[in-house]
């Protein structure tokens, strides 16, 4: 796990260049990766939804697209700023607020559904986090969690790890100016745990229907479980 202050301090700086970066990051098909995550929060429309980890809140504007209620939350404030200036030039709103996401600010049971995409792999306490996603979902409320895979077989999973380790901590260099612009993704993604091991993690933490499936190749996941019934928290 990266340091978590060093993570904070580096989203801070490389904030105006975020977008782009995150483009480049998800291997220019980041909108299928959302489509599959909001499809998988179930029908949204008139519904909370809090978006953990949300940078500069793409995955909260297009569930607010949908119709749903969102409240969009990341640790840092460039990035709050930078996601409530992209959505006053929308029609849908999301709300954007700074906050932890092992501490997010929703009352427990306040939402109807919990979204994290890309972002829990960066949280201090992985386990916390989606315990922390659960305590604010209604009993029943889904959550949904998208992050990139490890292909470790082949040419493929050659070429994953090559980019991870040697391409994109170039182009963050260059992108943003920063030199230490995503210089601790291999560690971060490179150690993520399989899907198999996320998924009994969710189980261990009390949600229901836990599930997976691998997206574009297994370059990402996206998981899915539902808060228990009849337990309050």
């Amino acid at each position: 796990m990266p340091d978590p202050q060093a993570v904070r301090s580096m989203f801070a700086r490389i904030a105006p260049a975020y977008d782009l970066l995150n483009r480049t990051l998800s291997l220019g098909i980041d909108q299928r990766w959302r489509r599959a995550a909001i499809a998988c929060a179930g029908e949204v429309r008139g519904r909370t939804v809090v978006d953990s980890c949300c940078g500069t809140g793409d995955l909260s504007l297009a569930l607010a697209a949908r119709g749903a209620r969102v409240v969009g939350v990341d640790f840092t404030r460039e990035m709050v700023d930078r996601a409530r200036a992209k959505a006053a030039r929308r029609a849908a709103r999301p709300v954007f607020v700074r906050g932890d996401a092992l501490r997010l600010p929703l009352a427990s049971g306040s939402a109807d559904a919990a979204t994290v995409a890309f972002g829990i792999r960066n949280v201090a306490d992985r386990r916390r986090g989606l315990d922390e996603m659960r305590r604010v979902v209604r009993p029943g409320g889904r959550v949904v969690v998208l992050e990139f895979g490890t292909p470790r077989r082949g040419v493929f999973g050659a070429l994953y790890r090559l980019y991870f380790t040697r391409v994109l901590p170039w182009l963050g260099r260059r992108v943003s100016g920063d030199a230490d612009a995503y210089s601790y993704l291999p560690r971060s993604v490179l150690a993520w745990p399989d899907p198999e091991t996320l998924r009994r993690e969710m189980e261990e933490l009390g949600f229901t229907e836990c599930a997976f499936r691998p997206l574009t190749r297994g370059i990402a996941f996206l998981h899915w479980g539902n808060a228990p019934v009849g337990k309050a928290r």
